[in-house]
């Protein structure tokens, strides 16, 4: 079984494209604390969404929104110009739930994320 259920918030807003073959997909992490206090934690997860759960994602979140994400996980690997092997492990989205209400022309400045310099903790993409 390959089930995952996270919730975390948006470290930026999610981009629509279209592949070659005209399918709609966004990319954005997702950002999931454990723990407490000092031994608090944030992971980045990142997250794919396909065809109409992109475009949901596109049109309903921005960056700080709280979002519950279940899909699988699946794996990427590939090999970039120099040779190395690169590998990634990712939520593929099947369901979105809006956590948050996000209005798309203002910028959530209620966010934690709006308030944060620019660091090694921003999202990976």
């Amino acid at each position: 079984m390959n089930v995952v259920a996270i919730i975390g918030r948006l470290g930026r807003n999610p981009e629509i494209r279209s592949t070659g073959q005209g399918k709609a997909v966004t990319n954005f992490a997702i950002a999931v604390d454990h723990g407490f206090g000092e031994k608090k934690v944030t992971s980045w997860v990142p997250i794919v969404a396909w065809e109409k759960t992109a475009e949901l994602a596109q049109q309903y979140l921005v960056k700080g929104s709280q979002v519950a994400v279940e899909g699988r996980l699946q794996q990427r690997q590939w090999q970039d110009k120099e040779g190395n092997n690169h590998s990634m492990i990712e939520v593929v989205a099947s369901r979105l739930d809006f956590l948050t209400r996000a209005d798309k022309k203002t910028s959530n400045t209620n966010s934690e994320f709006d308030a944060a310099p620019a660091n090694e903790d921003d999202p990976p993409f």
